[in-house]
Order: C-alpha cells, then structure tokens, then sequence
C-alpha cells in the first residue's frame, strides 16, 4: 500500500511537470491572437529584439536544453496521445473553461492598470460566458457578442506600476520569461485562480493544474518543433519571439482599450 501511494505521488509529480514547461510557449501561439513563426518582424536583429538584459545566460541556455530534452521525450508524447484520445471540440470547451475561470483575475489587473474599459469588457465576458457559455464551456462573448479576448497580467500591472523587467529567465520545466513576470504569473496562476480554492489538497491542485496545461499543450503540438527547425540559434530564436509577442500583447491591449474608450 505504501509502495503505490508512493508511485502515485512520483506520478502526479511527473504529470504536473508534463503541464508546466511549454506554458509560455503555447501562449505565444493563443487561438485569437497566434505568433507567425516564419513573420521576419519577430526575428529583427539582436539589438532591436531584446528589450531584457540577460546576465544570466549561461545559466539560461542550460535550463533551455534541459527543457528542451524533457519536452521532446516526454511532454510531447504526453501531449500527442491525450490530443488523440481526446476529440478537438471537446478539448477547446475543456481549455475555455478555464480560460473563464480566470477572467477574474484579468479583470483586475486592468483595473489595476487603469484600463476601465477592458475591465468591463472582461467582466461581461465572464458573465455572458458563464451563463450563455454554459459554465464557460462555450465562448458566446467573444464569437457572437464581438467581446474580444482581453489579456491582462500581473506582471504588465507590475510594468504600469514602474517595476521594471529585473533580467530575463529560463526557468526549468517552465520556459521563457522574466523575473517580474514569472513572478506575476505564480500570482495570477496560483493565488488568486479561483479553481484552485476548491481542492481540497496539493494532488487534487496538481490534477488541475496538469488537465488545464496538458490542454491548452495539446492544441498547439509541432509549433514548438517549427520554431527550432527555422532558427540557426534556437535559444535566441525563443528568447526573441517571447519578448516580442509580449510586446504585441501589450500594444494591442491598450490599442484595444484607446478603441473603446
């Protein structure tokens, strides 16, 4: 009995890891808003693309291949075999669920940002989707309504708020980022979700955890492989898609907002 609660916990350890690493990956690709890898903007040189210092890089290059080797002999297999036993529809209305669950926290870090009017448009979105949506499933806001998907992190309410950057960071088993967003992400990510209130214990949080991110994965499978296979230096390649698409989120957010004000 010991061995197995053992096995069990070594396994779910495994499954939240599947469900962490390629987080800010995926969402360079999101449904509404996807990154073209083969677009020359995003790869502009070094010194045009790379607002983030990177003191660290050693460091940084080896956790990239360190997640790099996980993702291709484990998180991708993961990932491939869950998108073929699960049907595409229903693993988009799994991944708008969660989406809904946390618009909450994106409606306030617009209010947080002073962005009033994406604040409204997130709370309506998650009123309208949560009835008409049935629990979130569907996305009648933004499909039928024309209320667009709004991002809002803490880590942009940290930026409007003066803190700057710190450096840029590849954490193990997480991916690209940098020291005030990943900081921000554990907020928004951990803290505040709400789903997470209501599991009972750390296996229950880690099931979550793992069936969101696992999802969210497997609706994105090759882009990752794409990337690597156009980029004489895959690490800079990364480096530089991440920081740019976090630059064209923020931009059309507050585009998004001067439009509907």
């Amino acid at each position: 009995m010991k061995n197995l609660r053992y096995l069990f916990i070594v396994g779910i350890c495994l499954l939240l890891v599947s469900g962490v690493f390629l987080q800010p990956v995926v969402t360079l690709a999101a449904e509404d808003d996807a990154v073209d890898f083969l677009d020359d903007e995003l790869y502009k040189s070094e010194s045009d693309s790379v607002e983030v210092a990177d003191p660290l890089e050693p460091f940084n290059r080896a956790m990239f291949k360190v997640n790099d080797f996980t993702y291709i002999w484990f998180f991708d297999p993961v990932a491939t075999g869950y998108s073929h036993v699960v049907p595409s529809d229903i693993r988009v209305s799994f991944n708008n669920f969660f989406y809904n669950l946390q618009e909450p926290v994106r409606c306030l870090n617009a209010l947080l940002q002073g962005r009033f009017s994406d604040a409204g448009t997130l709370l309506l979105r998650f009123v309208i989707n949560s009835t008409g949506g049935v629990a979130g499933l569907g996305d009648p806001a933004g499909r039928e309504l024309g209320f667009e998907a709004v991002d809002a992190t803490l880590g942009e309410t940290l930026g409007v708020w003066g803190i700057g950057d710190g450096f840029y960071l590849v954490v193990p088993f997480y991916g690209p980022t940098t020291l005030r967003d990943f900081t921000g992400d554990l907020v928004d990510g951990l803290a505040l979700t709400p789903y997470y209130f209501w599991a009972n214990g750390w296996e229950e949080k880690a099931g979550i955890y793992l069936f969101k991110e696992l999802t969210k994965l497997s609706m994105h499978l090759g882009e990752y492989e794409d990337l690597k296979k156009i980029s004489f230096d895959p690490y800079i390649a990364l480096r530089n898609v991440y920081l740019q698409h976090r630059v064209q989120l923020r931009n059309s957010s507050f585009l998004f907002e001067e439009d509907h004000e």
